[in-house]
């Protein structure tokens, strides 16, 4: 087969495809939604920037393995802390309003995805605000754990 055929052949199949019919935005239905949006790929990228330039009070979404619970802080409100490494290099310390969103039923070995503000810190950084915003004041955040949203 020529090198024309097989191109002619490749377009061809492309146009058959694309013209099969798509489903109506109504007949979608809410699990195929949800895996969907399950395979958005996570970038650490922004947070490892921040840490770079040592900048804080940023809005930032990553990913990454909790390596430690810690004890709850009762100051204030109260917020459940842990460590999640995000690289080889950097590690966070997460503080979740417990007071706002419900506690995150972590383990450590648990992979999370997270939205945020990040604060620099010389040991890697704080992720705080990772819940809704009561008076719609700031940025909503989440932690994401085996599908569940944390918010």
């Amino acid at each position: 087969m020529s090198v024309i055929t097989r191109l002619l052949f490749a377009l061809f199949l492309a146009l058959a495809l694309g013209a099969c019919e798509q489903p109506v935005a109504d007949e979608v239905q809410p699990h195929e939604v949800a895996s969907a949006a399950t395979a958005i790929e996570v970038s650490n990228s922004a947070i490892e920037q921040a840490f770079a330039a040592k900048h804080s009070e940023i809005q930032v979404s990553g990913k990454g393995v909790v390596v430690k619970l810690l004890a709850d802080d009762h100051k204030g409100s109260r917020h459940q802390k842990f460590l999640v490494k995000i690289n080889t290099q950097q590690t966070l310390l997460f503080a979740h309003n417990i007071d706002l969103a419900p506690r995150v039923p972590l383990q450590v070995g648990d992979e999370v995805s997270f939205n945020g503000e990040y604060i620099y810190n010389p040991k890697g950084g704080i992720i705080h605000w990772t819940h809704h915003a009561p008076q719609g004041d700031h940025d909503a955040g989440w932690i994401m754990l085996n599908g569940q949203k944390y918010q």
